[in-house]
């Protein structure tokens, strides 16, 4: 199958490219290197050591015989996409090039409205794109599964069938995103929905939970191939940040309650739902829904499994709370369903215990390129555009060493210091 990886220098489009090369489609990358200068506008780096996208694929082929062509460009702009499609003429598309922080998007004005354009406008010129070019073609949209929230009743996969006044009907599933990156993803979503119902496009909407893990067979083919580790504020999932505070000493930073309950998948099963999605497409004109996520935990049950985890492995871990920064519930009601790709073949990867070793083991290898200054909230929802949304909170000395060091660090000291950056935080 002949397949376009929309943002393939990205964490999931990257395991996605080489799993659909090893497993014999022919794959193209396209990529504006966008994600990496996000790093520089933040001062922040992935804990794993990126090399630059030529280098990994001259090195994927190399290693394998298999060639990714790149094209270099943004999607947002119509006639350098719509060449691609021309060009490539895929059999499926496989969309991850949107800004996909929430926290990015709340800093202030000019990254909420950077965002909304970015997602939307690409996701539009894709669908005018495919439809004059190749209207054949299967869309694999990358969704999230904050669109839905955390609704008091269970999350169906996509669509909801109502009785109201005596009439029934299926439609989509209500919708209440939590940030302005949320938001984006919905508008795409209702514009895929439209354009398959107006045009008969196909496509697949995977609405992906939180993913973890670095490692997948075809990266770990080579150092050169590794893969993105985010643990910064902005672009850091929950998992990360913990593991990355394990090793060097540093509390566990629980927003709130930690009782915010989400689902989450290992990125081995993200480029598994991929393929499952191309090679089962979508029929013409349907726009189909399935949720991508293969467990739920709340922030403090991953909490409790990192510091499980950490004494495995001799470190001594603590866990601080601090005043969320997101408006959102603390606690909550939680049970979104996933049965659709598990239907279709999915064998799940489980967040097992030795699963996070890899994940604390990764932390430990890299440990002195760990930025302590980096993983405290600087972005708050309730007052975007403040100093501190883009000024890096300064971490106390003791714990910037504690991240170049070789040691655990000490918990009681980085513990004070948490508190005292964060001397309203909630306990």
């Amino acid at each position: 199958m002949r397949v376009v990886v929309l943002g393939g220098d990205g964490y999931c489009g990257w395991a996605t490219a080489l799993y659909l090369s090893k497993n014999g489609h022919s794959v193209a990358i396209v990529d504006n290197f966008a994600r990496r200068q996000w790093d520089h506008e933040l001062g922040v780096e992935t804990l794993t050591p990126i090399r630059p996208l030529a280098e990994r694929l001259s090195v994927w082929q190399s290693l394998t015989g298999e060639t990714i062509k790149l094209f270099v460009g943004d999607v947002t702009e119509y006639d350098f996409l719509s060449s691609v499609i021309q060009n490539f003429e895929p059999e499926a598309v496989v969309h991850f090039a949107e800004q996909r922080a929430a926290p990015y998007s709340m800093i202030d004005r000019k990254h909420a409205v950077f965002t909304q354009v970015n997602n939307v406008v690409g996701t539009l010129n894709l669908l005018f794109a495919l439809r004059e070019f190749q209207p054949d073609c299967h869309l694999v949209k990358l969704g999230t599964m904050g669109e839905y929230g955390t609704p008091n009743i269970d999350i169906e996969e996509g669509y909801i069938t109502i009785e109201h006044n005596g009439r029934r009907d299926t439609v989509p599933f209500p919708k209440q995103p939590g940030s302005f990156y949320h938001l984006s993803k919905v508008h795409d979503s209702h514009n895929i929905m439209f354009a398959c119902r107006a045009w008969g496009l196909r496509a697949t909407d995977l609405n992906q939970g939180v993913v973890y893990g670095t490692m997948t067979d075809e990266v770990a083919l080579g150092e050169a191939l590794i893969n993105r580790f985010d643990y910064d504020d902005v672009f850091g999932t929950v998992l990360n940040r913990f593991c990355v505070q394990a090793a060097i000493g540093y509390p566990l930073t629980v927003y709130g309650k930690g009782g915010q309950t989400r689902g989450f998948l290992d990125i081995r099963d993200t480029v598994r739902c991929i393929e499952i999605a191309c090679l089962n497409p979508a029929a013409r004109g349907e726009c189909r829904v399935y949720n991508q996520f293969t467990e739920q935990f709340s922030v403090l049950d991953l909490a409790h499994m990192v510091q499980t985890a950490g004494k495995e492995l001799g470190l001594k871990v603590e866990i601080d709370h601090l005043a969320d920064p997101r408006v959102e519930a603390e606690e909550h009601y939680y049970n979104a369903k996933h049965s659709k790709l598990i239907e279709l073949g999915l064998e799940p990867h489980m967040l097992s215990d030795s699963l996070l070793d890899s994940l604390m083991n990764v932390a430990l290898k890299y440990r002195d390129r760990i930025d302590a200054n980096v993983m405290l909230p600087r972005v708050n929802w309730r007052q975007p555009g403040n100093p501190a949304a883009r000024k890096p909170v300064e971490a106390p000395a003791r714990l910037v060493a504690a991240a170049a060091g070789k040691s655990n660090g000490s918990r009681r000291n980085a513990a004070a210091a948490s508190r005292e950056l964060h001397p309203k935080a909630g306990r």
